[in-house]
């Protein structure tokens, strides 16, 4: 579904800020893969994310979704192929616009475009029965515009959004992050129904260990620019927050250790 094969970008480079962002980075998902990505500030997620959608391009590599090379496919275009959802609650949402007027942008999103935002009958029941699956009561607020919305009840809208025209792959970029514990708890369990529901493969950047060890089948972690550590399956299972910080020590002496030999 996504492969992403000897990808590196390198920003501001030539002057004292250049920064390698990511270097010589492989990924492949396979249809259905959930996969959680965690890593410190600064180690490559957020380039990751941007670069599969589009909104970044790499110096050097490929990607391909779905079989096609859109490594130079404008953001606009990929966007028919991917459902993303940001951190801000505010983002990914017309705050002006209704309910059912923002879930007809987005259902329109893989279809033929037009200046008409069509809200018909079939299409508000559509947008019903999608909205019940929130237990949220959205699905009675249609006209309610969605500024006045909280900012779980946006969330909870934004990931609809992005997920119910079934995207060739889900980017989910620290969406909880912003919530009080109560929403991001709620958010959390309603990103692993959706995905699961759907069958969506999916990438999410979380700086919460015990969620990406919760959700998903695969687990990678990020630093300096590098994917460092990859678990699935039942390995994934048997980790824990401990078990993943003396990883990702051992991984960081290592690397410490070789570039000292290189330095001489």
């Amino acid at each position: 579904m996504l492969n992403m094969k000897d990808i590196a970008i390198t920003f501001n480079e030539g002057t004292l800020d250049e920064k390698k962002a990511l270097q010589q980075t492989n990924l492949h998902l396979e249809q259905g893969d959930f996969v959680t990505v965690i890593g410190s500030n600064g180690a490559g997620k957020s380039t990751l994310m941007n670069l599969i959608s589009g909104s970044l391009k790499p110096d050097v590599g490929t990607i391909e979704i779905n079989r096609k090379n859109v490594t130079m496919m404008p953001e606009y275009k990929r966007s028919r192929m991917i459902g993303r959802v940001f951190q801000d609650p505010m983002a990914g949402t017309a705050p002006s616009m209704t309910i059912q007027e923002n879930l007809a942008m987005a259902y329109a999103r893989n279809k033929t475009r037009t200046l008409k935002i069509g809200v018909n009958k079939k299409r508000k029941q559509l947008f019903k029965e999608h909205l019940e699956t929130l237990h949220l009561g959205l699905e009675n607020r249609l006209t309610a515009k969605v500024g006045l919305l909280s900012g779980g009840e946006r969330q909870a809208l934004s990931l609809l959004m992005a997920t119910f025209t079934e995207p060739n792959i889900l980017l989910l970029d620290e969406h909880t992050a912003a919530l009080d514990p109560s929403r991001a708890e709620l958010i959390t369990k309603l990103t692993g129904k959706v995905v699961k529901q759907f069958g969506l493969t999916t990438l999410m950047v979380t700086h919460n260990m015990q969620q990406a060890l919760d959700l998903g089948n695969r687990l990678i972690m990020m630093d300096k620019g590098q994917i460092i550590l990859e678990v699935s399956g039942e390995e994934k299972q048997a980790l824990t927050i401990e078990k993943l910080l003396q990883e990702f020590q051992r991984i960081r002496g290592k690397q410490m250790e070789s570039d000292r030999a290189v330095l001489g």
